[in-house]
């Protein structure tokens, strides 16, 4: 008999990726959201729908009706409030319940490398992986003294075509297509890890219902390991433009002059990453992360050409490079 799953949430970056390979992987898959698909990343066809609101327990309640399922995936949690009602409401109907955490909840500044699952959880830049790090608690506690059938999954940087893994986005790439120098944080040094989402789906899907994993934690990441020069450099030569120039800036400088990405640079983009997944190859032994960054670049370039909605240049971005490259280029 096929493995019952219910995905809370199934139209984003990483979870598009897995309802398709589920699919594949001939799960009696279930996908519940607020309805309808997305245009960005539309539902497999096959996919089982159900409309409701994750978020509101009286909506997801009524959703599911008296349903259980083998494994129950939330996608869209990400406080500690979302995570209790989950609990309450899916203990006795659940055989497994999958959280999505967040690489970024491994403390930083990292006091080692590589990353492992047992590396220390802290983050005292960024409330996201400050609430991520509350949930995983509270799912801790809840299997140790309930019993209830926890796993906790922590994706790192993973993109798609849609996502341009740089935070000032396609303004970006019109700067490099122009030949406009272009800000990148720190000396440009520090060591990153992008994962498609593809590769994610590739480690995550054979985990769904794995009683070796339930009560335990496990990183899914690839093993490309990137500079962060190297990341801008690879798109440019997507993109066609030539080569780059890169003024780098220390991130103190760029988070004080954009508040909006201080936050999520301090608490993990300007701190090196690598992470160590013997854990997860142990637990899924055919794993394997294929797609490169160079492709990953391309097919993100290629989308975005044929997509002119997504090529928005933001003014105000332009304008903060154009500052920074003038105090530091």
């Amino acid at each position: 008999m096929a493995l019952r799953v219910l995905f809370l949430g199934g139209t984003g970056i990483i979870s598009s990726a897995c309802a398709a390979l589920a699919l594949e992987r001939g799960i009696d898959l279930t996908v519940l959201n607020r309805g309808g698909s997305s245009a960005k990343r539309p539902l497999p066809p096959d996919v089982r729908t159900l409309t409701g609101d994750a978020r509101d327990p009286v909506s997801l309640r009524e959703a599911i009706g008296g349903e259980e399922f083998d494994v129950v995936v939330d996608f869209i949690a990400f406080t500690p409030e979302h995570v209790r009602a989950d609990v309450e409401l899916f203990t006795g109907r659940t055989g497994q319940y999958v959280f999505i955490s967040s690489a970024s909840a491994y403390q930083k500044p990292v006091g080692h490398l590589p990353i492992t699952e047992s590396t220390p959880l802290r983050n005292p830049f960024w409330q996201y992986s400050r609430d991520k790090i509350a949930c995983e608690d509270l799912l801790v506690r809840a299997y140790r003294e309930d019993g209830f059938p926890a796993v906790l999954v922590r994706p790192s940087h993973t993109y798609d075509r849609t996502l341009l893994p740089v935070d000032d986005g396609w303004t970006t790439i019109d700067r490099m297509r122009r030949g406009v120098p272009v800000v990148v944080h720190g000396d440009g040094t520090s060591l990153w890890v992008l994962t498609h989402h593809t590769d994610f789906a590739k480690g995550f899907v054979p985990l769904l219902g794995e009683p070796a994993v339930t009560g335990d934690v496990v990183h899914i990441t690839g093993d490309e390991v990137l500079t962060w020069d190297r990341i801008h450099r690879t798109l440019a030569q997507a993109a066609g433009a030539p080569e780059p120039t890169l003024v780098h800036v220390p991130s103190d400088v760029i988070a004080r002059e954009a508040p909006d990405r201080g936050p999520g640079l301090l608490g993990d983009k300007a701190h090196s990453v690598v992470f160590d997944n013997t854990k997860l190859k142990r637990l899924v032994p055919s794993f394997a992360a294929t797609t490169s960054f160079a492709a990953g670049a391309r097919e993100i370039i290629a989308h975005h050409d044929a997509t002119p909605d997504l090529r928005v240049v933001d003014p105000v971005v332009d304008a903060r490079q154009d500052r920074l490259v003038e105090r530091f280029g």
